[in-house]
């Protein structure tokens, strides 16, 4: 089978994704520097797998290194072809995530996602591995309000988190408008992703502050945080809290697998493609979600509005579903349950 470099493979989304390009019989070569993930999260894809493929450890390469480092990226591609399993294609996780630490560490957002795509890039080239899955953000998008966000909408980042997202599609299409360019290269849009995969052994697992809402609900559950809090109860919704599109992880890692499919055997192109639910969700009525399904109490308070934030992003998905012939499967409920039951298996994280 063919064999994927999947940068940034052991956190929440990449692990996940792992798992599913395991499932279909993919080699997979990781780079990950563990900034904010462990190699336990690939223990534990073997663990749910060994059953099924008792030779799945000879399937996964994991190497450690940092996509800052070109040598870093060159040596994985040096294992994999003494290997003598040539690298076919990148999915491109590895890099920074938080739209409130964007802000205040901006230098560091563009150096670690803006350079480090520009090294994966140069190795790639020199390789002559020229096929690649982006791992973009909604936040690309200018907000507007209670209208879904097609594509074509106009993207307008409101913090660098986002911009550095935008630059690197950028760079990105300008590889791919070349003359004579060979590069097959989709970039998907995450809306926000949340869940864990059903049987409670990988789920989101940050190592440092959880600066996603899902882990602090998680980890308010489970009584290792006070409360939650909600930024902002002034928004231009139906109950003043943002807006989003919450997508199962395991709907997105699927998305990833759809859009490998769909890249590999397409012609030379640029592709920028959501993968959400279409379906939006108040942060308030996301609480309360997890409090029914769960039987569990989430205290929260407000806070003003964090700097970067939008009201609404929800997504247009109809362009997934019609070219990677791809339809979220999970609901809100889905995910309230998968995620709960990873962080009562895993109270302590891995």
């Amino acid at each position: 089978m063919k064999s994927i470099l999947v940068t940034g493979g052991t956190g929440f989304i990449g692990s996940h994704t792992c798992l599913v390009l395991l499932e279909k019989g993919y080699n997979i070569f990781i780079l990950d520097s563990f900034i904010n993930s462990s190699s336990q999260s690939i223990e534990k894809i073997i663990l749910i797998l060994n059953e099924i493929d008792k030779d799945i450890n000879r399937k996964i390469h994991l190497i450690k290194g940092d996509i800052k480092n070109q040598s870093d990226i060159e040596n994985v591609f040096h294992i994999s072809n003494k290997l003598n399993k040539k690298i076919e294609a990148v999915i491109h996780f590895a890099g920074l995530k938080s739209v409130s630490d964007s802000v205040l560490n901006p230098i560091t957002y563009w150096e670690n996602n803006v350079s480090g795509t520009i090294n994966l890039c140069k190795v790639m080239e020199k390789y002559k591995c020229k096929n690649i899955l982006f791992s973009s953000s909604a936040t690309v998008y200018k907000s507007e309000s209670n209208k879904l966000l097609s594509e074509d909408n106009i993207c307008e980042p409101y913090n660098p988190y986002g911009y550095t997202k935008f630059t690197v599609e950028r760079i990105l299409s300008d590889i791919s408008n070349r003359e004579l360019s060979e590069w097959r290269i989709v970039c998907l849009r995450y809306f926000n992703p949340v869940g864990a995969h059903k049987s409670g052994y990988i789920g989101e697992n940050p190592l440092g502050k959880a600066n996603n809402i899902y882990p602090q609900l998680t980890r308010v559950a489970i009584g290792k945080q006070s409360k939650i809090y909600i930024f902002g109860s002034d928004w231009p919704t139906y109950d003043g809290t943002g807006v989003r599109d919450y997508i199962h992880v395991m709907d997105l890692a699927e998305g990833h697998l759809s859009a490998m499919n769909y890249l590999l055997k397409e012609k030379p192109q640029f592709k920028a493609i959501n993968l959400g639910t279409g379906i939006g969700t108040s942060v308030l009525e996301f609480i309360r979600t997890f409090e029914k399904v769960n039987n569990v109490e989430i205290p929260f308070s407000f806070r003003d509005r964090r700097k970067g934030d939008k009201a609404f992003l929800v997504a247009d998905n109809s362009l997934a579903k019609s070219l990677l012939n791809w339809t979220p499967k999970r609901n809100i409920e889905d995910i309230c349950r998968d995620g709960w039951n990873w962080q009562k298996n895993n109270p302590y994280g891995f």
